[in-house]
């Protein structure tokens, strides 16, 4: 069975465009990487859990900042490349980038070395407008760059 996933797509109205949040991945392999690397903010869930609950669960522990779930667009479901299943809402609201807490992950790094590193499962985020978001989202997850605009009437 597929690795399934569920996140929040965070977005706010600027001038009548509306701009995204997407975090960058953190660690060593990463570092470098930028168009086609962003991603929403998410994580996998266990089958006994409820996806938009894992989806605001995810959200806090990778921004550091805590939702509800008062006014969400359900964006359905995605499968990226390496088959896992993404399930995503969109939630209206206002994210300082310069307040990112995210929680730290244990990588052995360098590969083979036998050494274990933390670090952050982000090292940013940034709001972007969806073209420039469709650049930088993984291809996968654009689709929900589209669905978000739909549900707005944008679309």
């Amino acid at each position: 069975m597929a690795k399934r996933s569920a996140g929040i797509l965070l977005y706010r109205m600027r001038e009548g465009v509306p701009e995204v949040l997407l975090v960058h991945p953190g660690g060593p392999f990463w570092k470098n990487k930028d168009l086609g690397a962003w991603s929403i903010p998410k994580g996998e869930y266990a089958e006994d859990e409820a996806p938009l609950s894992a989806a605001l669960r995810e959200f806090e522990e990778e921004t550091g900042m805590r939702l509800a779930a008062d006014s969400t667009i359900d964006l359905g479901e995605v499968r990226q490349k390496s088959g896992k299943v993404v399930t995503a809402w969109a939630v209206p609201g206002e994210f300082e980038v310069s307040s990112l807490r995210s929680n730290l992950v244990e990588l052995a790094w360098p590969p083979r070395s036998g050494r274990t590193q933390s670090f952050p499962e982000v090292d940013r985020a940034e709001w972007f407008d969806p073209v420039t978001a469709r650049g930088k989202i993984v291809a996968a997850q654009a689709e929900f760059l589209s669905r978000l605009l739909g549900g707005l009437g944008l679309g």
